[in-house]
């Protein structure tokens, strides 16, 4: 880890003697570096982490990330996959470097998940929120159409469009599309 550090400290250190602007400067990553940003709409918490680094995902920042996107409604934390946060990174890298990913809903309890699907014909009574696969979100100030298609090019799980309540469903199940 150290030596990851003062590779980040050396990349900062360049860019500010190359008089990048301070909004570059902070997007500055090591190669093969995947970091994110969150709001969590219903906490209204944020997190800007690096999760992975050095070929291999940071325990730290995964319990960072599960934390943020537990279940509002129950405070329940559980793991979320890594790989949608690989899913997640691939899709906000196409719109930029500095893009905070406004979080709907996250990991969902299964009373959570039993109580919304009661209430609407559009939750999953299997879904893939309750293993910690799943994530609806935005990205404000990029159509929500053009996030949709973002992740459609992934060809990796289901993508779910939902325009009216204003998100997109990711998840890491089988390709699908609605």
């Amino acid at each position: 880890m150290n030596q990851r550090r003062s590779f980040l400290k050396s990349s900062v250190a360049l860019a500010s003697a190359l008089s990048m602007p301070a909004l570059a400067r902070a997007s500055v990553a090591a190669p093969h570096e995947r970091s994110l940003r969150f709001y969590n709409t219903h906490t209204g918490e944020t997190l800007r982490t690096m999760f992975w680094a050095e070929g291999q995902f940071i325990p730290e920042a995964l319990q960072d990330i599960n934390r943020l996107l537990r279940d509002h409604r129950s405070n329940t934390v559980a793991p979320i996959d890594p790989e949608l946060l690989v899913l997640l990174n691939k899709v906000s890298a196409q719109f930029g470097s500095n893009n905070v990913i406004h979080v709907i809903s996250g990991y969902r309890s299964p009373e959570t998940n039993a109580k919304l699907a009661e209430a609407s014909g559009g939750v999953a009574k299997h879904s893939l929120h309750l293993e910690g696969k799943a994530i609806d979100v935005r990205i404000p100030g990029h159509d929500l159409n053009d996030l949709r298609k973002a992740a459609l090019a992934q060809h990796r799980g289901g993508v779910g469009y939902y325009p009216d309540s204003k998100f997109v469903h990711m998840d890491t199940g089988r390709v699908r599309h609605w």
